[in-house]
């Protein structure tokens, strides 16, 4: 994975995005809905959050039920975007959701009262200039929040992630292969992290981890 972040940024489109969609959301809902929790404790109605790739959609969208935000969803997958805006329209809720890259944000500077990203970081091609761009996209006092897989994360732990999804069988088979030879090479660890943040504007940030995730606050 890393070898191919060298060359581009990594995005799913095509059936693959509509085969996520469908096969991914019945594990996704309840994390995404933690997610939405976490966002909604740092923010006030009116706030301006911008989703860093999105996928279909979920966290942007369980977000907007909790309050009157204004959400820009933002995606590098035309396929995600489209597959995104029905799922919002199907769920009754106000989501813009945009195609663009992360290294190269639309917004003008200081706009956004809460960034969020999940699950995508480690495919950014360029991680630094997209913490860069989260640095001027954001308000003079607002956080930015970076949740991905622990590139430390043990074999134990996720074995038990694997299970508290419900997976059995050849689909557990599956998650676990994915968790180990795909997600887990291309992510990064908290020390690697820390490295790529240091190079940044960012100077007030703190690194968690949790289970098999790096929760990454990021604070301008």
């Amino acid at each position: 994975m890393k070898s191919m972040r060298r060359k581009k940024d990594l995005g799913i489109g095509g059936w693959m995005a509509h085969w996520y969609d469908n096969n991914t959301k019945h594990h996704r809902l309840k994390e995404m809905k933690m997610y939405a929790l976490e966002v909604a404790s740092h923010i006030k109605n009116g706030a301006n959050v911008l989703e860093i790739a999105p996928g279909p959609g979920y966290l942007s969208i369980e977000l907007a039920k909790l309050g009157e935000y204004n959400i820009v969803g933002l995606d590098i997958s035309k396929d995600f975007v489209e597959i995104a805006r029905k799922n919002a329209k199907a769920a009754g809720v106000e989501v813009d959701f945009r195609e663009g890259n992360a290294a190269e944000i639309f917004s003008p500077d200081n706009r956004f009262d809460f960034i969020i990203c999940t699950a995508a970081f480690k495919n950014f091609k360029e991680p630094l200039e997209a913490l860069n761009e989260m640095h001027r996209v954001l308000k003079t006092g607002g956080t930015a929040l970076i949740i991905d897989m622990n590139k430390n994360a043990s074999k134990e732990r996720l074995e038990a992630c694997t299970r508290e999804m419900g997976e059995k069988g050849l689909e557990a088979f599956f998650m676990q292969v994915t968790f180990k030879y795909f997600l887990k090479k291309g992510a990064y660890s908290k020390d690697e992290f820390m490295s790529l943040i240091s190079q940044t504007e960012f100077k007030n940030y703190d690194v968690k981890e949790k289970d098999i995730s790096l929760y990454v606050y990021l604070r301008k």
